[in-house]
């Protein structure tokens, strides 16, 4: 009868051991699910940017349309995120062609954050930029 009250107890300080790691374990993924969709997110903006950049820099006529709907043609694949592109500048062979990508994804700990009394922001925000001097010949 000792033996199986002691085999009792002792599963009862595993199962409380259980209780305690698994919420940890379950915060801990979920916070580093958020850092992977924000870096994700944060590469494609890079990627579309310098993308974008480079073919407005090759284009002979209307470089800015060309590195807007080249950087928009990278980025219509991607479905994690919100994406915004803008191109200023090109027009003349030696001017510089600048293009943003600014990103938004989603906090999902936001919530689970508010319960521990942490301020964090709905969403994750960022910006890429590229620029590529326009090419002339």
């Amino acid at each position: 009868m000792r033996r199986w009250i002691q085999r009792l107890g002792s599963r009862r300080a595993e199962l409380d051991e259980a209780a305690f790691a698994l919420p940890v374990l379950l915060l801990v993924s979920l916070g580093l699910v958020n850092l992977a969709l924000l870096g994700f997110a944060a590469i494609n903006a890079g990627n579309a940017a310098n993308y974008g950049a480079r073919m407005g820099s090759m284009a002979q006529t209307a470089p800015v349309s060309a590195a807007y709907a080249a950087a928009q043609n990278k980025l219509s694949a991607v479905r994690v995120g919100n994406y915004t592109v803008s191109v200023t500048g090109g027009g003349q062979p030696g001017s510089p062609i600048t293009v943003s990508v600014t990103y938004r994804v989603p906090n999902y700990f936001g919530g689970l954050g508010r319960l521990f009394g942490v301020s964090t922001p709905a969403e994750f925000q960022g910006r890429a930029n590229a620029i590529f001097r326009q090419e002339g010949w």
